[in-house]
């Protein structure tokens, strides 16, 4: 049986629609579990229960500190040798992502799994198209907001990232001690503009970051994290592009533009 966790987030539950479509064999893992799920607190190790599990469909389980998400994988990882899992899937980062305040979780998290004695295959997956989109914004008067400079990004559509993990998960022989470097298109907040035919602004690194701090339900590492990410695709480290995505795909990634246009915020409302 394949087991995917976070299966109530985006792409947890993308990956098990996406298994469920190839009629593989496969169930759900969350802290708050829907109906045939089970429930996988990472917060409770002595609680994790991965019996019966063949293959686990590990997603990175993030929006929290490095020690603590590096805590909550451990705990998961050891449960997976304890119980006697087969093979783990990884949801990391791609390898150009290590100048974000964020990679360093899922490289220790990569060490982890390599050290843990099971078979595993390691996904780094590129940012989402989606979340290129939702960190542009619109002013009042309907321009585009970046603080992307001219960079771009070789973003996926999320879509995509689950149907390549469902491959993987699916086969899992087939790419036993393999680390696949899953990114998308360059796309640019300039081509973002010209689709919505708006004008375009550039943020400073500054003026963003300042933007971030008062903003309204940011946890503190968040700031830091979205602006590395800003000036990482400002200056050039997010763009490259690889062929493993259509490797495993089997067919083209889809075009990312059309899912960061879709993402982006309405305008402000005037005061």
């Amino acid at each position: 049986m394949i087991l995917v966790t976070g299966a109530n987030g985006n792409l947890g539950s993308a990956v098990l629609a996406s298994l469920e479509q190839r009629g593989a064999a496969a169930t759900g893992g969350s802290r708050t579990p829907g109906a045939g799920m089970r429930r996988l607190d990472f917060d409770d190790p002595a609680g994790l229960d991965l019996v019966g599990v063949d293959t686990l469909v590990l997603v990175s389980a993030g929006y929290a500190e490095d020690d603590r998400v590096v805590r909550r994988h451990r705990a998961v990882l050891d449960a997976a040798v304890r119980d006697g899992v087969r093979h783990v899937v990884y949801t990391s980062l791609t390898g150009a992502g290590d100048h974000l305040g964020f990679a360093l979780a899922h490289r220790v998290t990569e060490r982890l799994l390599r050290d843990s004695g099971l078979s595993w295959t390691v996904l780094r997956n590129g940012l989402y198209a989606e979340l290129f989109g939702a960190l542009l914004t619109r002013s009042a008067d309907g321009a585009l907001n970046s603080p992307f400079g001219e960079g771009a990004l070789a973003a996926v559509v999320r879509g995509d990232l689950a149907a390549a993990a469902a491959v993987v998960a699916a086969a899992p022989g087939l790419h036993a001690g393999r680390t696949y470097e899953l990114v998308g298109a360059p796309v640019t907040a300039a081509d973002v503009a010209a689709r919505l035919r708006v004008p375009l602004r550039d943020v400073d690194l500054a003026a963003y970051r300042g933007g971030l701090l008062s903003a309204e339900g940011l946890l503190p590492f968040q700031p830091p994290m979205l602006v590395s990410l800003a000036t990482a695709v400002r200056h050039g480290f997010l763009a490259g592009t690889a062929p493993d995505l259509a490797s495993l795909l089997a067919r083209a990634p889809h075009n990312p533009l059309p899912a960061a246009v879709a993402a982006v915020p309405p305008p402000a409302t005037p005061r």
